[in-house]
């Protein structure tokens, strides 16, 4: 049977031109005309070709370089060279030039603030092509490795107890010391020690720092590597890291906009991320979406005051867990007098509010009624009687749970699933993204700009075709 073998010492092996290189349908050219539509100045680049000073790679092919390869998961620096020498669709969009991995690192390195408003103009792009509506909007975090190690994370705990064991190892050299100086003045043994001395003062005053650092700030750990990024669990289960917003348009799926913080859960987010993507449209949602790790009443009521639907279940909601006899839904609400009534008849007084938890404390009127009570023992065993915890904004809180059951809203939950956690399954999944690169919150929100154009890209591609998107820019 004949044999189709390759000649690697033919004449002509790839054509003449590198316009020649990839397929007018080729993916790559929808990137390039994205990165060549959008407003490079106002994302803080500078392409001033008449700049005094040593040439540089243009800023615009480095973008291209940044955008594209995050899109197909080349992340690495070195990944990226590789792909310039090797790769045609790279060797295409960057016409041939090759920078270095420690160029493009640099770049990437230098140009955070810029990286971080792609998305931004990716979002509004699609918005000008009727890809995205605004009026519905899916909110959804996942916890993302940062570039650190666990064990560079340091706690209060950790601290005090290192420097017990930095103290007690200090008294012991200098015990050794003074041993040493009497019995033998004149050996190098006592200068072994005096430099291990040495060595424990300055650990010492590391952790010193570390201490001073966790309490002015308030932190509950610190990690040396990236001060920014927080001890996480997510399920790969504990480490150091971040917590990635998004928030996904309900029309196509796409990405409006993405967020990077160091908090370690959701509830303090849903606001300010609604907020981020209505200001990146430039308009109001009409429904903002998100799972029960958002449910924070101060939160939605800041959203909820916009005149914008709000289909977020509690706690409750979600566990859908059985109602006890004498579980606070039993207990009945006195506006009027600001009590509870038991399902006894027995009153619960308003007592204090707690401020730092904008929440207010109700106890038995009369604790001996308690006591004597039938249900003493399960209903509560504090001879104070029982207590019951209200939320100052509990009208609200039972307003967005009755509308959350509302068919109109269950429908729009039951597609959150599908919008909100797509985008991320792509990333970790499909792309293998299961960390940053970059550190501190500056980095790892440039990267999440990228993440996320590259997904747009990707999706917008599917829906218009290369060429479609390519003459739907050209018309915008």
């Amino acid at each position: 049977m004949a044999l189709i073998t390759g000649e690697r010492n033919q004449i002509s092996f790839l054509p003449p031109s590198i316009e020649d290189y990839v397929g007018l349908d080729d993916p790559v050219r929808a990137y390039d005309a994205f990165v060549d539509h959008i407003d490079i100045t106002s994302l803080g680049l500078d392409a001033d070709v008449d700049r005094v000073g040593a040439p540089e790679f243009d800023p615009v092919v480095m973008l291209k370089l940044l955008v594209y390869g995050y899109s197909y998961g080349l992340r690495s620096s070195r990944k990226l060279e590789r792909a310039t020498h090797h790769n045609l669709s790279f060797i295409w969009l960057t016409g041939g030039l090759r920078p270095d991995h420690k160029t493009i690192a640099r770049f990437r390195r230098d140009n955070k603030d810029a990286l971080k408003k792609v998305l931004k103009q990716c979002a509004r792009l699609c918005a000008k092509l009727g890809l995205m509506a605004g009026n519905t909007l899916f909110i959804d975090g996942t916890k993302m490795k940062a570039n650190a190690s666990l064990e560079k994370t340091w706690t209060d705990k950790r601290c005090q107890d290192a420097l017990k064991k930095v103290d007690t190892r200090i008294e012991e050299i200098l015990a050794e010391c003074e041993a040493t100086d009497e019995a033998e003045a004149n050996e190098g043994s006592l200068t072994k020690m005096k430099e291990e001395l040495k060595n424990a003062n300055v650990l010492k005053a590391k952790i010193q720092e570390i201490v001073k650092e966790l309490h002015e700030t308030q932190k509950t750990s610190f990690n040396t590597t990236d001060p920014d990024c927080n001890k996480v669990k997510g399920r790969q289960g504990v480490q150091a890291g971040y917590n990635m917003q998004s928030v996904v348009d309900d029309q196509n799926g796409l990405v409006v906009s993405t967020d990077v913080v160091s908090d370690n859960n959701d509830l303090n987010q849903f606001s300010s991320q609604v907020n981020q993507a209505n200001e990146t449209l430039a308009t109001s949602c009409q429904t903002a979406c998100a799972d029960a790790g958002y449910a924070n009443t101060d939160e939605l009521k800041i959203i909820d005051d916009q005149q914008i639907q709000v289909v977020v279940p509690s706690q409750k909601q979600a566990t859908e867990a059985a109602l006890g006899p004498f579980d606070k839904a039993k207990f009945t609400y006195d506006s009027a007098n600001d009590c509870y009534v038991c399902p006894e008849g027995q009153s619960l007084s308003y007592r204090s509010t707690n401020q730092e938890k904008n929440t207010k404390k109700y106890l038995a009127a009369r604790p001996a009624a308690c006591r004597v009570c039938r249900h003493f023992g399960v209903c509560t065993t504090s001879p104070q009687g029982r207590g019951i915890t209200r939320l100052v904004n509990e009208e609200v809180k039972e307003r967005l749970e009755a509308q959350f059951d509302r068919p109109e809203c269950q429908a729009i939950f039951k597609r959150r699933k599908a919008r909100a956690e797509h985008p991320f399954g792509h990333l970790k999944w499909n792309l293998g993204v299961k960390h940053f690169l970059l550190r501190g919150l500056n980095g790892v929100k440039a990267e999440a700009s990228l993440l996320f154009t590259g997904f747009n890209l990707k999706r917008t591609i599917s829906i218009l075709g290369v060429h479609g998107l390519i003459q739907a820019m050209e018309t915008t």
